[in-house]
């Protein structure tokens, strides 16, 4: 972490008290002795450190300028961020996201305004590598239908429900960022060959990690398993389309821990139909809360969360500790580890 004077240095003109505003999505349900909805999340770092916090007003899934107005900093976790909330005469110096998707976040018009955002990329990895992986194993080994024989009491069709093991199987991450990485340390017990398509990441930063970079055609035609980890972009909207799932080898597994439309829903469900693809494990749907009469709900071989998938006591914890690091940091005038826009630091200078 940068220990250099930042841009947000506060002035001794400024009020001495440091006032954090919480989103409404994290105010505990009425009732509960826990701290935010998530749980304990690493508050009391913050009150220790004398911050004032408050919970914001209720929101419409985007937080406007009337909500932040004020606040030296805000921590938020569901709402959007667009221009017309930093475009106040007093705005945060800081927006602490509670996750890492940015979809929702206009990036841009935050650092026009010297709004500095964060991002938890250190609290979320090992839940959704883990996660991953847990959507691997749960179609490859036919889970669902095996839980469904249980419930109906029927065992007499149990070897019609042969899963398929993961050992030695070649799987294909989009995007090779953190939860890659984290992930391919995961699938080292089970001996795959592992490749990336991720044309952002430069081959000498690979380090230790047991994976090759290739390009998309060569990751998908080798792939029996393909993992999306990849951020949601106008390059990356519909990715795999119907054409590009057609690449893949037949009964191949495709699981979606990122962002619904990366995958073309409707190509998808066409794949499974067919059955070309031998299954999916999706957490993020292009369309949610994914619809009951969906087609996907009725397939076989496809295992569905709700967008919670990593959702464990472990991520928000360390998703929370991330946001009060970045938070403390900006109070005391550092730069901030994982801001989503670094160029934020140059112009705020100016």
């Amino acid at each position: 972490m940068t220990t250099t004077t930042s841009p947000w240095t506060p002035s001794r003109e400024e009020k001495a008290t440091f006032t954090v505003g919480l989103s409404a999505d994290l105010r505990p349900p009425a009732g509960s002795d826990l701290p935010t909805s998530w749980g304990d999340i690493g508050l009391d770092a913050l009150e220790a450190a004398g911050a004032e916090l408050v919970f914001l007003e209720p929101d419409d899934g985007v937080l406007t300028a009337a909500h932040v107005e004020g606040f030296d900093a805000v921590l938020f976790a569901a709402p959007g961020v667009t221009a017309e909330t930093v475009s106040g005469p007093n705005p945060p110096r800081h927006l602490a996201r509670f996750g890492v998707g940015l979809d929702a976040v206009d990036v841009e018009a935050c650092t026009r305004a010297g709004v500095a955002v964060t991002i938890t990329p250190d609290g979320a990895r090992r839940a959704v590598a883990t996660a991953a992986l847990t959507l691997i194993l749960s179609v490859l080994q036919n889970v669902a239908a095996k839980d469904a024989v249980v419930r109906h009491g029927d065992w007499s069709g149990r070897l019609s429900l042969m899963g398929r093991g993961l050992t030695g199987l070649t799987v294909t991450t989009i995007g090779l960022g953190n939860v890659a990485g984290e992930l391919f340390g995961l699938l080292a017990p089970f001996g795959t060959t592992n490749l990336a398509v991720d044309p952002h990441r430069p081959p000498h930063t690979l380090g230790d990690l047991d994976v090759s970079l290739v390009d998309l055609e060569e990751g998908l035609r080798r792939a029996d398993v393909v993992v999306v980890t990849a951020a949601l972009t106008p390059q990356t909207h519909h990715l795999l389309d119907a054409e590009r799932l057609a690449l893949l080898p037949r009964g191949a597994v495709v699981v979606n821990v990122a962002r619904g439309p990366i995958i073309e829903t409707d190509a998808l469900v066409e794949a499974l139909r067919s059955g070309h693809l031998g299954g999916a494990g999706l957490d993020v749907f292009e369309v949610e809360p994914l619809p009951v009469d969906h087609p996907l709900t009725s397939l076989p071989r496809v295992v569905l969360t709700p967008h919670a998938i990593a959702w464990t006591e472990e991520m928000a914890r360390n998703n929370g500790m991330s946001c009060v690091r970045a938070l403390l940091a900006v109070r005391e005038g550092r730069t901030p580890d994982h801001l989503a826009d670094r160029s934020v630091v140059v112009r705020a200078t100016r």
